[in-house]
């Protein structure tokens, strides 16, 4: 996906931390499908809502096929 963005749930949270820099491995499926195959993209905590949790359903935003923000649905 070029630019866009694609419903999603929330499956597992882990922050890392990386030269002090804390970004957040956001563990997902896909929301047509809750039991389906878990992928994961490691974004910014700050384009990421701070009361995330496993099972929400959020939207995730790519450009360039990599997610770049997510927010709650």
């Amino acid at each position: 996906m070029l630019k866009g963005s694609k419903l999603a749930i929330v499956r597992k949270i882990q922050p890392i931390a990386i030269h002090g820099q804390v970004s957040l491995d956001l563990y997902f499926g896909e929301a047509d499908d809750p039991d389906g195959p878990v992928a994961v993209a490691r974004v910014g905590a700050e384009a990421v809502p701070r009361d995330l949790e496993p099972g929400d359903k959020v939207r995730l935003h790519y450009v360039l096929g990599v997610v770049t923000a997510v927010t709650k649905e």
